[in-house]
């Protein structure tokens, strides 16, 4: 029998605006990807379940619903000069849906449309090949993988040869260490899986004795059929682990990446870093908690660790690119609808 919170929920989903599904396949939202996939997000708005999609056979819009309310995740995935009318059309259809993790592109569009546009956070960029890991700033970085290699320490692309098993125990091992154990967040994350998606990557680091002790799995970027980037998806690492082992495998990841000639790598959002003013019309009020969430000793400590990912993702030196929040009222009711959909409260 249901709970009464998943009753409430489906009655108040189903008061939301009746926003026409595009009911696009697993298949045909790859496709979609592969063509104008060009963001962060992209390959997750099309492998994450239970997200439904506003558009057509040339593109569409992820979104969730949670308590009578949208919210798109990301951008359009859509060819770019197209996007802005993908946006209205779904404004229109949904009521005033929030935009979450979206582009400046995307954020003037909606902006235009009389929405108030928040900072986010921060997506840390790696441009390749002029972003290398010498220099003083990045000998922190090379240290930790020679450290790891002289102690032993093995770096390895898993080309599916890795018995699913043994990244299901690392992956266990690793919850038993984060704030929150019963559940991984969602929308803005989409859940692990010990087999990999179709295009994407991943990169093993074992111990001396051949223990698999942390690995890092990476989302393509696409652009006009092929794959220009990577994006960090998930990262899992034992804990006992040293502070080294994420710090390497990175290191270990980005250089394959960059011998390959691809052309980005992104490390993906820090949340509610460097909230500053948007540029846009936007919400004092918002602004300030988020700005007091990140500082927060006790957000950081029971909820979710913002300043130690952010300070982690900062020791590559990357370019700070802003992401941006939308919304047109930017109720605390609304707030409370996203915080339930990313599953952080």
């Amino acid at each position: 029998m249901p709970s009464l919170r998943i009753t409430i929920d489906r009655l108040l989903e189903g008061a939301a605006p009746k926003v026409p599904r595009q009911e696009l396949t697993h298949v045909e939202r790859l496709a979609l990807v592969r063509r104008h996939g060009n963001f962060s997000l992209a390959y997750s708005t099309a492998a994450q379940q239970k997200l439904s999609y506003f558009g057509d056979s040339d593109g569409y819009i992820a979104f969730g619903t949670k308590m009578k309310h949208h919210f798109a995740l990301g951008d359009p995935v859509v060819h770019p000069p197209d996007r802005p009318a993908y946006i209205r059309r779904f404004v229109e259809a949904a009521g005033g849906p929030w935009f979450v993790q979206i582009s400046a592109e995307t954020a003037r569009v909606l902006a235009s449309l009389g929405y108030q546009v928040n900072r986010l956070g921060i997506d840390t960029r790696l441009p390749l090949p002029d972003h290398d890991f010498s220099g003083k700033r990045n000998e922190t970085v090379r240290y930790s993988e020679r450290w790891l290699l002289k102690k032993g320490y093995s770096f390895e692309e898993d080309r599916r040869s890795i018995f699913l098993d043994e990244i299901a125990r690392l992956s266990e091992n690793w919850r038993g260490e984060r704030i929150v154990k019963r559940w991984e967040m969602g929308f803005l994350n989409r859940p692990f899986a010990d087999h990999l998606g179709i295009d994407m990557r991943r990169f093993v680091l074992r111990g001396p004795d051949g223990e698999l002790v942390a690995l890092l799995d990476f989302d393509p970027l696409f652009s006009g059929g092929k794959v220009i980037g990577y994006t960090t998806a998930f990262k899992r690492k034992h804990v006992d682990a040293t502070p080294h082992a994420e710090i390497g495998l990175t290191k270990f990841a980005v250089d394959r990446f960059r011998e390959e000639g691809i052309s980005v790598v992104t490390l993906g959002l820090s949340p509610l870093v460097d909230i500053e003013a948007s540029g846009f019309a936007e919400s004092n009020f918002w602004r300030g908690t988020f700005q007091r969430a990140y500082g927060s000793a006790w957000v950081n400590r029971s909820k979710f660790n913002l300043q130690g990912q952010a300070a982690f993702k900062r020791r590559f030196h990357g370019r700070e690119q802003p992401t941006y929040i939308a919304f047109r009222k930017g109720t605390f009711v609304e707030m409370l609808g996203l915080l339930r959909l990313v599953k952080a409260i």
